[in-house]
């Protein structure tokens, strides 16, 4: 069987395959969340944040995809699969049934938060190993961070 060569150390692929799939499980299970809170919000604001959700949902797949994409660029096999996910992810979860707009809101930015607060630490993280997948985790802080900025001025 043949593998993809990495350009990186072997320490240093390590450390950066450690940071994707970390990404990884944050932008999937954001995904998952919101479309959970898409499917389920009621009240005033409903239609303007049943929308807003699915631009956050949208967000969240492609920069998955980007951040798969990468690892696999450099001989990591991301992981993906919803095992890994309900084992892994550190992203808090939502309550089931109908969610008030303002809990939606509440939880949107406490979930926006707390990924942007890991992503931010990755980003530290491959600074030195990989300024390439540096720069890939730049790019999606700043999308979440403006995603995290439109749902927390709804408070």
């Amino acid at each position: 069987m043949s593998a993809i060569t990495s350009p990186l150390k072997p320490e240093d692929k390590k450390a950066i395959a450690g940071v994707l799939q970390g990404a990884l499980v944050d932008l999937l299970d954001l995904s998952l969340l919101t479309k959970q809170a898409h499917w389920n919000v009621i009240g005033h604001n409903f239609r303007s944040l049943h929308l807003q959700l699915d631009k956050i949902v949208s967000s969240a797949r492609k920069h998955a995809d980007t951040v798969a994409e990468r690892a696999v660029a450099l001989g990591c096999n991301p992981d993906g699969r919803a095992s890994t996910l309900a084992s892994t992810s550190e992203v808090p979860q939502l309550e089931t049934g109908y969610i008030n707009d303002g809990k939606v809101v509440a939880a949107m930015t406490d979930i926006l938060g707390s990924i942007i607060r890991r992503m931010r630490e990755r980003i530290e993280a491959a600074e030195k190993p990989d300024l390439v997948t540096q720069d890939i985790l730049i790019e999606i802080t700043q999308d979440l961070e403006k995603h995290h900025w439109m749902i927390e001025a709804q408070r």
